[in-house]
């Protein structure tokens, strides 16, 4: 259920030109990306001052999106990214829902503010920074619920060719294909009207996945290669170490879908992708799972992360083997207190 009265807000928010910064996730990914764009281009439509604000730079496979290129990057301009996010009348902050999934810099930028937030998340346990609250884990993807909320104020008027472009890159890539459990008919019954805007979704999909580098596809196989199998646990774990990233000329995005690999086989409902960043000087932590078993509470517990209950993140401040030592003695003595 939508709350009403914060439906109303919204309308009357949006009712008159607003100067607006909308901001996704540090490391976006097309949900992040599509659901952004896809709300800057109704605003503008509208007569918003609109900008979208990232935190930092974003996937080459999502730059064909429409208007991607007027995505600002925080970390490459802190300054005037800065002070437009201080001078929005509203801050809108879409596919996540606590501050420090923009970053420690930003996030204290964030919080010095008295900007009013208005957040749209589908991730569980919201924060409680936003004047506005739209958070519901039940749908699969921020796009879907930003379809739904538009619908609900009647704004699916103002969603063109190209705010349907970026919506249903975020659909089709939060529900892996149109695959994971929380894919129902509501999911597409948005996708129809979708199409109905005349996207192209045949060439957006080509677009996302058919897509990749020679080198995207080397990276692939050491992954492969480097998959370890815990059979008595059906668990599985992947990771590339910083020297396989520059061996292969790793960009941003090179990794994107390759932990889904190892919950691909039989038996497996539990698998994590370890990504050793010495630049960061931290592993970044992909974690999925199938059924029941709930990866968000293992992240939020042991990798300072979270996200859904099959799929989640986090990361370690450890060395890469002491990470996996790490992981596999708490799935060894814990596995079964996150069956839920």
């Amino acid at each position: 259920m939508m709350n009403e009265k914060n439906l109303e807000s919204l309308e009357r928010i949006l009712n008159s030109p607003k100067k607006i910064t909308i901001i996704p996730h540090r490391n976006p990914d097309g949900d992040a990306i599509g659901s952004t764009l896809g709300l800057y281009h109704v605003l503008k439509k509208i007569g918003h001052d609109v900008h979208v604000v990232a935190p930092n730079d974003f996937p080459h496979f999502l730059a064909w999106m429409p208007a991607s290129e007027d995505i600002l990057i925080y970390d490459k301009n802190r300054e005037s990214t800065s002070k437009l996010i201080a001078d929005s009348d509203y801050i809108f902050t879409l596919d996540f829902n606590v501050l420090l999934r923009t970053g420690d810099d930003m996030e204290k930028m964030l919080q010095k503010l008295p900007n009013p937030f208005v957040m749209i998340d589908h991730h569980q346990m919201p924060g409680n920074f936003a004047e506005l609250t739209f958070s519901n884990p039940e749908f699969g993807s921020t796009c879907e619920l930003l379809y739904t909320i538009l619908d609900k104020i009647n704004f699916t008027k103002y969603i063109d060719k190209d705010a349907a472009t970026c919506i249903y890159t975020g659909i089709v890539t939060d529900s892996g294909s149109f695959r994971f459990p929380k894919t129902n008919a509501n999911t597409h019954r948005v996708i129809a009207a979708l199409i109905d805007k005349g996207i192209d979704n045949p060439q957006i999909h080509n677009n996302l996945f058919d897509n990749s580098s020679y080198n995207r596809l080397q990276l692939l196989g050491r992954a492969l290669q480097n998959m370890v199998l815990l059979p008595e646990l059906n668990t599985s774990y992947i990771y590339l170490t910083d020297e396989d990233l520059n061996e292969f000329k790793h960009v941003k995005g090179d990794t994107e879908g390759v932990v889904n690999y190892g919950l691909s086989i039989k038996g497996i409902d539990l698998t994590s992708f370890f990504i050793e960043r010495k630049d960061e000087g931290i592993i970044k932590i992909s974690l999925r799972s199938q059924g029941n078993f709930d990866v968000n509470l293992l992240a939020r517990k042991y990798f300072e992360g979270g996200g859904h209950v099959n799929a989640a993140g986090g990361k370690s401040n450890l060395s890469l083997q002491e990470t996996i030592e790490r992981f596999k003695e708490i799935i060894s003595k814990h596995k079964n207190e996150f069956y839920v």
